[in-house]
């Protein structure tokens, strides 16, 4: 295949995600090479062309259609080509920025440094200075973890479970303790350290990870346990959640699918883990081990905790607003700013300020009334989360989650 063929087929799996993804944009992919919109950390959007360097890979990870047994054509691109095929778009106005992956090819350190020597031409020969997100392997040496962050913009790890037995569950060659949590850590303490020390140029977007979510029994409560841990230390950026989903032909094709209301909770519940000042022991867990899918972990909490409610709106301080279901961290800004001035006067005022008035009011009183008299009705379901849907296994020939 000549090197247009290749790329079509190792950037097929870059398809929109919950970091990409943005509703009324028009997808950037005419022809092969996958390009994507997304958000930069921090505000604004740039574009992304994303791709893995080769879907040749030796590890046995059950959930993907490239595992080693997997049936899926083959092909790999050369450092020289991932970085020309870049700069060729780059220098054409499709693509400001770059997210590199890879299968696993036998050795990894060999693989990883394929990737390095990628990113090494684009810095060096070609003096590309903009964004780029490089996805460590597993089985990854630690200097290749610190030559990472001095090249990229940002660095992830896939922990993709919260303990040994879940990740060694998932795929058998991978070692949670041993090397995907030590490199994960590394790259954020590195990163970390050069923003405290007004270093530029070292991981200076942070660090990312993944975890699949629903395979090997593993509960919410483990996961964003380890998430927490890992942004309150300042170690991680932000994390992803892959609802896992079976793929025919791997040998997990037969296990039932995670519904996505699943997904979406632990979302939510890493947002008020980072962005609202919640503490995991506060998250409110069922028996299981597992967020409610019924209610948003915020509404959830609010509801254990009636007797710090109705939240006036006249004095409640920034954070006791960040705390009222429907009110996020920049309509609490705006309240406290509007109020110096004037109070809202409605549910109306209440929504020019970005407030969700049907889920906030009930929590909230202006001049001593409750806004809402009761709760927002509970949606009505005909099936159990996630059981409507058809439950056989996807055929894709991509891996599900090769761009978180």
């Amino acid at each position: 295949m000549d090197r247009r063929q290749r790329l079509a087929i190792l950037s097929e799996a870059a398809s929109d995600d919950k970091e990409t993804g943005m509703p009324g944009r028009p997808r950037l992919n005419e022809g092969p090479v996958g390009i994507r919109p997304v958000r930069l950390p921090g505000g604004g959007t740039t574009t992304l062309m994303r791709v893995m360097q080769t879907n040749a890979c030796s590890l046995s990870c059950g959930y993907c259609p490239t595992f080693c047994g997997g049936r899926v054509k083959r092909t790999a691109l050369s450092p020289e080509e991932v970085a020309r095929t870049f700069m060729e778009s780059h220098r054409a106005g499709v693509a400001q920025g770059l997210f590199l992956t890879s299968g696993v090819p036998g050795r990894a350190p060999r693989a990883v440094d394929r990737m390095l020597a990628a990113i090494e031409i684009l810095r060096k020969r070609e003096g590309f200075g903009g964004y780029v997100h490089i996805k460590l392997l597993p089985g990854a040496q630690q200097e290749q973890v610190v030559q990472a962050t001095r090249l990229a913009t940002r660095v992830s790890v896939n922990l993709e479970g919260p303990n040994d037995a879940v990740v060694r569950g998932l795929a058998r060659e991978k070692d949670y303790s041993g090397d995907l949590l030590p490199n994960l850590m590394l790259a954020g303490r590195l990163s970390r350290e050069a923003r405290l020390e007004g270093r530029a140029g070292i991981a200076a977007a942070g660090t990312t990870t993944q975890f699949v979510v629903g395979a090997q029994g593993e509960k919410d409560q483990e996961i964003l346990g380890v998430v927490g841990g890992l942004e309150r230390r300042g170690l991680l950026h932000h994390a992803h959640f892959s609802a896992f989903q079976p793929v025919a032909g791997t040998p997990m094709e037969g296990l039932a699918p995670t519904p996505a209301a699943r997904e979406w909770r632990l979302y939510q519940a890493e947002h008020l883990l980072r962005q609202y000042g919640f503490r995991v022991e506060e998250l409110v867990f069922g028996g299981d081990g597992n967020l409610t899918l019924e209610h948003d972990p915020k509404t959830a909490w609010a509801l254990v905790h009636v007797e710090r409610f109705p939240v006036p709106l006249e004095r409640a301080p920034y954070e006791l607003l960040l705390r009222v279901p429907g009110i996020g961290p920049t309509a609490a800004r705006r309240l406290v700013a509007e109020r110096r001035r004037t109070l809202p006067r409605d549910a109306q005022d209440l929504r020019r300020l970005g407030v969700d008035a049907a889920r906030a009011g009930f929590f909230l009183t202006l001049r001593g009334r409750r806004l809402r008299a009761g709760l927002p009705a509970e949606q009505l379901r005909l099936f159990p989360h996630g059981e409507h849907l058809t439950q056989g296994p996807w055929k894709t020939a991509v891996p599900p989650c090769a761009y978180r």
